[in-house]
């Protein structure tokens, strides 16, 4: 229970600060010595944080579906293109990248050096347009390799297209929410069909919960401080942590 405790709080934290959630779950199981906990621990994990994004954008949800804004859904889905093609493309690649601890070191030095670069953008005032949320959507595909920041690369996406900070944050989260409820639903599928994956290497049901939990509480909390350094203008401070991390990272993997 310590180890998947420990893994909540590194997921809750990394999902929506910009350093990676996943390359931050990689390196967690590589220094706990855990090997392959399973897909379902990793997919709980997810959904705990897509909760916390449900509670922190309530309001935005509710107005969003009780007006029926068809043109910001129809963005949102068009952003989840992108990940969900590359997804199914490229899916042994990426399995096998979560295997490397050192590729993850490379991605966090790739993902420290794009956060830095943000510093130097003006900040925007404009709103997510269909071509910006298709860039934002690219930018989410590239950050499927484990080490490279889904919020980073999409909130850094937006600056450089001159979107404004809570609009850009606000739809970079609810644009997360399909490729995560798509992977927790085929992981479901998976276990219900008895898949040889979903067996004897996968994590309780219990423990899952109770991860889920955790970092749904926890990412709550990230979320918050993200978007006030946003607002606040620190937010390419996270650059140089993921160079530093990434650096140590592939010189002692």
């Amino acid at each position: 229970m310590v180890e998947v405790a420990i893994l909540s709080v590194l997921q809750g934290v990394a999902e929506f600060l910009p350093i990676s959630s996943s390359g931050h779950l990689v390196i967690g199981k590589s220094v706990l010595g855990l090997g392959d906990v399973g897909m379902r621990l990793d997919i709980f994990l997810h959904v705990g944080t897509l909760a916390s994004i449900v509670v922190f954008y309530f309001a935005v949800i509710k107005r969003i579906i009780m007006r029926l804004e068809w043109e910001y859904m129809a963005k949102v889905v068009l952003s989840a293109v992108p990940a969900g093609i590359v997804g199914v493309c490229f899916k042994d690649c990426i399995e096998d990248a979560f295997a490397s601890t050192r590729l993850v070191g490379c991605a966090l030095v790739f993902t420290g050096v794009v956060l830095t670069a943000t510093r130097f953008v003006p900040k925007g005032c404009k709103d997510v347009s269909f071509l910006r949320a298709l860039l934002m959507g690219l930018a989410q595909a590239v950050a499927i390799l484990p080490g490279v920041s889904r919020s980073g690369m999409t909130l850094a996406a937006a600056r450089a297209s001159k979107v404004d900070a809570e609009k850009a944050a606000e739809f970079s989260f609810l644009m997360s929410a399909p490729p995560i409820a798509g992977a927790a639903l085929l992981e479901v599928l998976k276990s219900m069909k008895g898949a040889e994956s979903v067996a004897a290497a996968e994590t309780g049901w219990g423990l899952c919960m109770f991860g889920a939990v955790l970092s749904a509480v926890v990412g709550w909390f990230a979320l918050r401080l993200l978007v006030a350094s946003l607002k606040g203008r620190w937010f390419w401070l996270f650059g140089p942590y993921c160079v530093v991390a990434g650096a140590v990272v592939f010189m002692f993997a």
